[in-house]
């Protein structure tokens, strides 16, 4: 009973701290407005598109660098849909932008997103 208990409370304390690092990792991720922007990904480089447009059209990128940007492009995408007030995403950036274990965070979550777009690519072999 009590082995079951601690394993309750692991799995719950495991999933509030993934919870955590997303949410923070995100908000940093919000205030690095020099990275490539959608647009750039694809056809059309150096257009604006809608917001709607498909910054995605496929996970299949040339290159592992073209994929990377792929995957900070899809996080940061991620939490602009999330949080659409923008006097809210920069009102944090100073807090988070020097905290290295947030800069941390936000590196796993690009990682994790690079993983799947890598998987999408062979490798790139």
């Amino acid at each position: 009973m009590n082995s079951t208990r601690n394993s309750t409370i692991n799995m719950a304390m495991n999933t509030l701290k993934t919870l955590k690092i997303m949410f923070l990792s995100s908000i940093l991720l919000l205030g690095f407005s020099g990275i490539t922007q959608a647009s750039d990904h694809g056809a059309g480089h150096g257009k604006k598109h809608a917001a709607t447009a498909d910054y995605m059209p496929s996970l299949i990128t040339k290159t592992p660098l073209e994929g990377r940007m792929l995957a900070i492009t899809i996080v940061r995408k991620t939490i602009g849909t999330i949080q659409k007030d923008r006097d809210t995403k920069f009102a944090v950036r100073k807090k988070y932008q020097d905290d290295p274990e947030l800069l941390m965070n936000a590196a796993e979550l690009v990682a994790m997103e690079f993983k799947t777009i890598a998987i999408a690519n062979n490798y790139w072999r």
